[in-house]
C-alpha cells in the first residue's frame, strides 16, 4: 500500500512513516519545512519528500497512493488538502490509522502528562527491551539508547508516547484515545496547549475519555500527588490502579510506589532497589519511577528495571550537553513550559552545585507565543543566576513579563546580539542551559562557535 503523508516532518508523523516503512509500505510524503534531521532519517528510510503542499502533488509524488495521512499541522484551506477531498480520495489521521495497522492486536503502554513523556517513555521502552522483551516504540524524540525515535518489531508490546494535542483538523479528540492502552501512564496534568483547551477542566475530560479505553485488566500508574489527575480518576475509573509519589515521609497514603531522594524504591512499604542513573533531579526519578512500575505490569521484576535504567542514556534534547569550551558548558533542553523549565533548572542545579546556571529561553510554544504563562515565568526562573530571553515574533512584552526577575534578566530581539550578551557575560564554570521546544536558529551552534573563538584570542592560547 502507498501512504501520503502529510506534515510527515513532525517527530510523531514522521514516526509513523518510519514505522509503516518497516511494515513493508511504500511511503511518501510532504511538509512546509523539509530539513535536517527528520528528512535526513526518512531519506535513509527511502521515503521520498516533497517541500510544501501544493495540489500537484496529487498527479506527481502522491498520483499512486492509496491514502494519504494528515497531520495535525495541516488545517482546511491547505491546497493539498483541499484537492484531496475534492477529488474523493481516502485520508485517515495518524492515530486513527496507527490503532487500525498497527496497534490493534498488540498491548500497548501509553505514557501521558504534560511533563516527561518523552523520557519516560523512552525509559520504558528501555526498560523492557533490556529485559529482553523487543518493544515497538513511537516517542517524541529520539532516545541515545536506541538512536531513532520509532520502531517495529514482533513483540506485542507497543510503547506509545501519548500525547493530548489534538487528532486532526475533522477529529478535535485528543491523540491518546484512539490508542487504547491496557497499561497506561498518567505522569501529571496541568493547564497547557492554550491554542486548543480553554481550560484545564478540557483537559481533564480528555484524559477521562483515555481512562475509558483501558481495559478491565488493565492497569493505570498514576502520580498519587497531582490534584488534576484525582480528579479525572474520582469521574471513574474500571481498570486496576497503582499510585506513585515522592519520599514515604511525604507521599501521599495512597502511593504504592515511592521514591527516596537517595533513590531508594519502595512498594507497598518494603524496598525493591536503589535507581542509580545519570538523569538528574527529582521529576526524572518519578519518571523512572513510573516507568518502573509499568514495567512490572508486562512481567519485569523491579529489580530488574533498576539495572537496566543503570546505563540509560537519556533522550536528544533532554538536558543534553552539546558542548563544553573554555570551562563553559552549553547544553540543550526541551523544556517550554513553566513547571518543566524549573524542574529542569533544579535538576542541573543538583547535578552540578557549582558554577553559575545562565537560562536562555525562545517561548516559542503555541503556549508560550499566546502569552498564556507569561505570568509564571519568573517563578520559574528564579533559581536561574542569569536570564536570557530571545522575544523574536512575540505577541506579547517579554520585557514586562520578565521585570520581577530585575537585572538578572535581559531580553533580545536580535539572535547575534543575544549571543554576543550571552558570550560577554559567561566565565569558566557557568553552565548555559539553552530551553526551547524548537531549532532556536542554531543557537548552541553559535554560543560554542563564539566560546571557541573567544579562547582562541586569548593571550596563550
Amino acid at each position: 500500500m502507498h501512504l501520503h503523508i502529510l506534515g510527515i516532518c513532525g517527530t510523531f508523523m514522521g514516526g509513523i512513516a518510519a514505522i509503516a516503512r518497516n511494515a513493508g509500505h511504500t511511503v511518501s510524503g510532504c511538509d512546509a519545512n523539509v530539513y535536517p534531521p527528520m528528512s535526513t532519517q526518512l531519506a535513509d528510510l527511502g521515503i521520498a519528500l516533497c517541500a510544501g503542499y501544493e495540489a500537484a502533488q496529487l498527479s506527481t509524488a502522491a498520483r499512486s497512493a492509496d491514502v494519504f495521512i494528515v497531520g495535525n499541522v495541516v488545517s482546511r484551506g491547505n491546497p493539498l488538502l483541499e484537492a484531496i477531498m475534492n477529488s474523493g480520495r481516502r485520508y485517515v489521521s495518524g492515530p486513527r490509522w496507527l490503532f487500525e495497522n498497527v496497534l490493534g492486536d498488540r498491548h500497548v503502554l501509553a505514557v501521558a502528562g504534560t511533563h516527561g513523556k518523552t523520557t519516560t517513555s523512552a525509559m520504558l521502552a528501555h526498560i523492557l527491551d533490556r529485559a529482553g522483551l523487543a518493544p515497538s516504540f513511537l516517542i517524541g524524540g529520539v532516545p541515545r539508547d536506541f538512536g531513532i525515535s520509532a520502531r517495529l518489531t514482533d513483540s506485542r508490546l507497543f510503547v506509545i508516547e501519548a500525547d493530548e494535542y489534538d487528532t486532526a483538523f475533522f477529529d478535535k479528540r485528543s491523540k491518546f484515545v484512539h490508542y487504547r492502552p491496557r497499561t497506561a501512564i498518567l505522569n501529571n496534568l496541568e493547564f497547557d496547549h492554550a491554542d486548543i483547551f480553554p481550560d484545564l477542566a478540557s483537559i481533564e475530560t480528555q484524559f477521562h475519555h483515555l481512562v475509558r479505553t483501558i481495559p478491565g485488566d488493565g492497569r493505570i500508574v498514576v502520580n498519587a500527588a497531582d490534584e488534576a489527575l484525582a480528579r479525572v480518576l474520582a469521574r471513574g475509573a474500571w481498570s486496576a490502579i497503582e499510585r506513585f509519589d515522592a519520599t514515604p515521609s511525604n507521599a501521599s497514603p495512597s502511593a504504592e510506589w515511592t521514591i527516596g531522594e537517595g533513590g531508594e524504591v519502595t512498594l507497598r512499604g518494603a524496598t525493591v532497589g536503589t535507581l542509580a542513573f545519570a538523569e538528574s533531579g527529582r521529576h526524572n526519578q518519578l519518571n523512572a519511577l513510573a516507568a518502573i512500575a509499568a514495567a512490572r505490569h508486562v512481567g519485569v521484576a523491579p529489580d530488574d528495571a533498576l539495572a537496566a535504567l543503570r546505563p540509560f542514556q537519556g533522550v536528544k534534547r533532554r538536558m543534553e550537553l552539546r558542548g563544553r569550551v573554555g570551562g563553559v558548558a552549553v547544553y540543550d533542553d526541551f523544556a517550554h513550559h513553566p513547571t518543566a523549565i524549573a524542574t529542569t533548572i533544579d535538576g542541573l542545579r543538583r547535578r552540578e552545585p557549582d558554577g553559575r546556571i545562565l537560562c536562555v529561553l525562545e517561548p516559542r510554544s503555541n503556549t508560550m507565543k499566546l502569552g498564556t504563562m507569561k505570568a509564571a515565568l519568573p517563578g520559574s526562573l528564579v533559581a536561574a543566576d542569569r536570564v536570557f530571553c530571545y522575544a523574536a515574533n512575540l505577541g506579547w512584552d517579554a520585557r514586562a513579563a520578565l521585570a520581577p526577575l530585575g537585572e538578572k534578566a535581559e531580553v533580545y530581539d536580535d539572535l547575534g546580539k543575544l549571543v554576543v550578551a550571552i558570550i560577554d557575560d559567561a566565565l569558566p564554570g557557568d553552565h548555559v542551559l539553552v530551553m526551547s521546544n524548537g531549532g532556536f536558529g542554531g543557537v548552541h551552534e553559535k554560543l560554542l562557535e563564539a566560546l571557541s573563538a573567544r579562547e582562541s584570542s586569548m593571550p596563550g592560547t
